[in-house]
């Protein structure tokens, strides 16, 4: 094995284990490769498992296959959240010493509910960039003995940053405005970050020890990572992540949000569309090149 030159440029592809990789992930790890050779970098690849509930072996040794196929190469050995997560409770614990955490009670149905009843009677509940709607206050506004008595009586819950308090403390710390260094295919230069439009953000949930925010970030740091490559999906997602890096005193990456590759519907592709997997495409007889070419490249 070679050695790693740690001052060249750091470039890592990161899907998750929940399905077969489709196009739009083939772009996306086409990019970070042709990208990182261009910049003379290295090329990471991370395996995002850390819901166990829905990631499976099957599809990580898929994830291999297919990326082989595609010719990508990548330094090893290969990071999986699932082997890391003392990294992000220890993330959480720092956090919690800085007394921006809460648990969060309120189950899915029980918001669902609120907003409904809240839009009914024609007040809008706000929303975030992707269109969720934003948690209610309850539990945040709770005194500290209702949330020892809910927590002592077992009652499931996930973790939630106070985005208030976070930002609070942000604001004492730097001497400007929060921001990312953007160089994609969407807006470009210095992005201001809005990490407020997200609300009270999940960082943790009773069947996730740590939810993609908050080790996306902690695992960019532990790599190395300087270039975060991504769909634009993630583009405004960037404010929370920037955020939390300074929160946790870690480094910025610079970031580049590429194009998606649209879907039957128009939306971006989903691992539930068959037709364009690359398993599928490859069975019926595509090459490397043929994928590269679909892409655009």
């Amino acid at each position: 094995m070679h050695a790693v030159d740690r001052q060249k440029p750091v470039f890592r592809f990161a899907p998750s284990p929940n399905g077969f990789l489709h196009l739009g992930h083939a772009l996306s790890a086409l990019i970070n490769q042709d990208m990182a050779e261009r910049a003379g970098g290295r090329l990471l690849l991370r395996i995002e498992d850390i819901d166990q509930t829905r990631c499976r072996p099957e599809f990580v040794h898929e994830i291999f296959r297919d990326l082989a196929w595609l010719g990508l190469e990548w330094e090893e050995p290969v990071r999986h959240q699932s082997n890391h997560v003392e990294a992000y409770q220890a993330a959480l614990s720092k956090l919690e010493a800085l007394d921006l955490l809460y648990p969060a009670f309120l189950t899915r149905g029980e918001v669902k509910a609120r907003v409904a009843a809240s839009e009914a009677a024609g007040r809008p509940w706000p929303r975030d960039p992707d269109g969720a709607p934003l948690y209610p206050p309850d539990d945040r506004n709770r005194s500290p003995a209702e949330r020892t008595q809910l927590l002592d009586g077992g009652l499931r819950h996930a973790i939630r940053l106070d985005m208030a308090k976070a930002l609070a403390l942000v604001g004492q710390s730097l001497e400007s405005p929060l921001t990312w260094q953007e160089d994609g295919d969407g807006e470009t230069g210095t992005i201001p970050a809005d990490p407020a439009a997200w609300g009270d953000v999940i960082l943790s949930r009773s069947d996730a020890p740590s939810s993609y925010h908050l080790s996306v970030v902690v695992d960019d740091a532990a790599q190395g990572v300087t270039h975060v490559v991504r769909g634009l999906d993630l583009f405004h997602a960037t404010a929370v992540h920037r955020l939390l890096q300074v929160l946790l005193g870690l480094p910025q990456p610079l970031y580049h949000h590429h194009r998606l590759v649209p879907g039957h519907d128009g939306r971006k592709l989903s691992k539930s569309e068959g037709a364009t997997g690359l398993a599928t495409l490859r069975a019926a007889g595509a090459s490397p090149a043929d994928i590269r070419a679909m892409l655009g490249f």
